[in-house]
Parts: structure tokens; C-alpha cells; sequence
């Protein structure tokens, strides 16, 4: 089974509170928004810790490095049957300035042509509304359990 980790980057206060997101990178993904973004993230297999991955992957898909402390979101299964750990962090980050590493694909499919594309193409800062509307939609429960872990710290 794939799994991914992630991190969800927030900032501001809990009725004001902003979501860091990205945009797949790549011809598959163009012209997608609803339902395309997501926390940054991405596969790992043991023996690397999923926290670990969250971090690297962040990393690797924004240029930036995302220190705790650390939220611990859970786990859910995307559609397509991907498990993805996330936790979340405060911080703060320039969208414009992220840099992210880029993969080989075959496009058009099965045509034989490779084209090297960013894995990330565009990243922002959304409130809830905005955020839960372009978020894959397994990932809105992230959204949901850091606004309540941060509501009520001491549940």
C-alpha cells in the first residue's frame, strides 16, 4: 500500500486561521483546482519515520525547512486508496518563493517523449473556506482536526 507524510503549515489565530497548500506540478494537473491541492507530502517506506518524511518532503516540494513544534493530524485514506500521516506546524513562508524539486514524466501518456516537471507548480495561503474547497478531500479532515486541537489544546 503507498503511504505518504505531510506537514500543514498554519499561521494566524484560530478565527482567522490561514492554510499553506500546493498545486501538483505537471500537465496532468494543469487547469485542475478544486480538489487538486494539497498539504505537501510524499511517499516514504520504512525504516525512514513518517515524521521524517513530512519534513524531507516539505523540504523537497517548497525548498523550505518546517521545525516543530509538531501537531500530530492523524491518518486518512485519499480515493484512490493512499494512506497519508500529517502533522502540522506554525510558520510562516513566501508562496512565491518556493522551489520545488522536479520528476521525469511520459507526456503525452505512452507517447515516448519525457518532459521534466516542477512536483509542485504553485503554492498559497488560504482561510478555511477557500482551503476546503481546492484540498483533495480526504485532506479537509487535516484542516478540521488542527482547528479543533488548536480550539481546545487541552481536549
Amino acid at each position: 500500500m503507498r503511504t505518504s507524510a505531510g506537514i500543514l503549515l498554519y499561521r494566524g489565530a484560530v478565527a482567522a486561521l490561514e492554510f499553506f497548500l500546493v498545486h501538483p506540478g505537471g500537465p496532468l494537473w494543469a487547469g485542475r483546482d478544486g480538489g487538486a491541492w494539497t498539504i505537501p507530502k510524499g511517499e516514504f517506506t520504512a525504516p525512514e519515520l513518517p515524521l521524517a518524511a513530512a519534513r524531507r518532503e516539505f523540504f523537497e516540494e517548497t525548498g523550505f525547512k518546517v521545525s516543530g513544534p509538531f501537531i500530530e493530524l492523524g491518518t486518512i485514506r485519499q480515493k484512490a486508496g493512499k494512506l497519508v500521516h500529517a502533522w502540522a506546524a506554525a510558520g510562516d513562508l513566501d508562496p512565491e518563493a518556493i522551489r520545488s524539486n522536479t520528476f521525469r514524466t511520459q507526456w503525452p501518456p505512452r507517447s515516448g517523449k519525457w518532459i521534466s516537471v516542477p512536483e509542485i507548480d504553485k503554492a498559497g495561503w488560504f482561510f478555511y473556506e477557500e482551503a476546503a474547497r481546492l484540498i483533495n478531500p480526504a485532506q479537509v479532515a487535516f484542516l478540521d482536526t488542527l482547528l479543533q486541537q488548536l480550539a481546545n489544546p487541552n481536549a
